[in-house]
């Protein structure tokens, strides 16, 4: 019997997005789409670039990870911000809707794991906790594009 890890070994790096550019074409779509439904709701754009870049760091996708930390600088975000990102809630930097938003953003990726409201004081309107949960699942579909296509990330 093949196990996953020596079937993963051997399957070959494709670069998806070349293979079926339409099915990409629809991804970037959709990202548009749940980028526009945030700017709607009244997302700020910083906050945007936070949560895309905490579901990349939870899926591991260095280049996402890399891509949305300069977004989020070029947004004007602070490096000091970034840098306790991983543990959001152990500090004082972020508002209670970023908290909340990047809760539910946690909770939206990580289905596996049980939902936890600590982070939820109720301060996202019902359209802001649609356009964060988009913005968690385009974010998760990009990072696994990413990673299966081995997108590279060099200095």
């Amino acid at each position: 019997m093949v196990t996953s890890t020596e079937r993963s070994s051997r399957m070959p790096r494709v670069n998806i997005s070349k293979e079926h550019p339409d099915v990409y074409r629809h991804v970037a779509e959709l990202s548009t789409a749940a980028g526009a439904a945030a700017a709607g709701a009244g997302l700020d754009p910083q906050l945007v670039e936070l949560i895309r870049l905490r579901v990349s760091q939870l899926n591991g996708c260095a280049f996402c990870c890399r891509l949305h930390t300069r977004d989020a600088l070029r947004a004007g975000e602070s490096a000091d911000r970034l840098a306790v990102l991983p543990a959001w809630w152990e500090t004082q930097y972020f508002t209670d809707i970023e908290k909340s938003a990047l809760g539910l953003a946690e909770e939206v990726t990580r289905l596996s794991v049980p939902a936890r409201d600590d982070w939820d004081d109720g301060s996202l309107t019902a359209e802001q906790v649609s356009a964060v949960s988009w913005l968690a699942v385009v974010m998760s579909a990009w990072n696994r594009v990413a990673i299966r296509s081995g997108y590279r990330v060099a200095p």
